[in-house]
């Protein structure tokens, strides 16, 4: 794998953490409306352990993809593209580390709070980040709920946005981010 992009594709390593976190995401969407709702039993807490443990591993690929991010140039857009989409993309693309970010902390500030211990994958601790308060709880899983949210729809805008790139624009910016693919010199 290339250390960094070359014009005009993601090189192996962003798509890698792109794909990783994005299948990460979607199972953890699913992991924690499944844990919100199931009823009080041994089930529900241990989709709440996958829910926060997978949401730990999410924290450190977002950390490690933004890193990379930044210390690797993106591709440009295309040349084409109107100002007022590319404020779109960048807003878009800040906005979705915000909540990738924030999801996990938030989780993390929730379980703190609450006073409840928490072992990723029952192996590794982690320690508090936040005092026992019922009220940082609450506001902590209010915040987390919003962002839950805010992702879903960023989603929608993003994958919409990639489909449109590619079935209306007939560019190449879906291309350039599936794996294995190549663009033609």
């Amino acid at each position: 794998m290339r250390a960094s992009n070359i014009e005009p594709a993601w090189n192996g390593v962003s798509k890698f953490l792109h794909w990783l976190v994005a299948l990460l995401i979607f199972t953890q969407l699913a992991l924690g409306w499944l844990a919100a709702t199931w009823r009080l039993s041994p089930t529900k807490l241990e989709l709440f352990v996958w829910h926060k443990s997978v949401g730990m591993v999410v924290l450190g690929l977002v950390v490690l993809r933004l890193a990379w991010r930044l210390a690797s140039r993106a591709p440009p857009l295309p040349a084409g593209m109107p100002g007022w989409e590319r404020v779109a993309a960048r807003t878009s693309h800040v906005l979705l580390y915000v909540a990738m970010l924030g999801m996990p902390i938030t989780g993390w500030v929730v379980s703190s709070a609450s006073g409840v211990p928490f072992r990723v994958f029952r192996r590794i601790a982690l320690p508090s980040i936040a005092p026992v308060d019922k009220h940082i709880a609450d506001l902590a899983s209010l915040v987390h709920l919003w962002l839950g949210l805010l992702l879903a729809a960023l989603l929608l805008v993003h994958i919409g946005a990639a489909l449109r790139h590619h079935f209306i624009q007939r560019d190449e910016v879906l291309i350039r981010m599936l794996p294995a693919r190549r663009l033609p010199k």
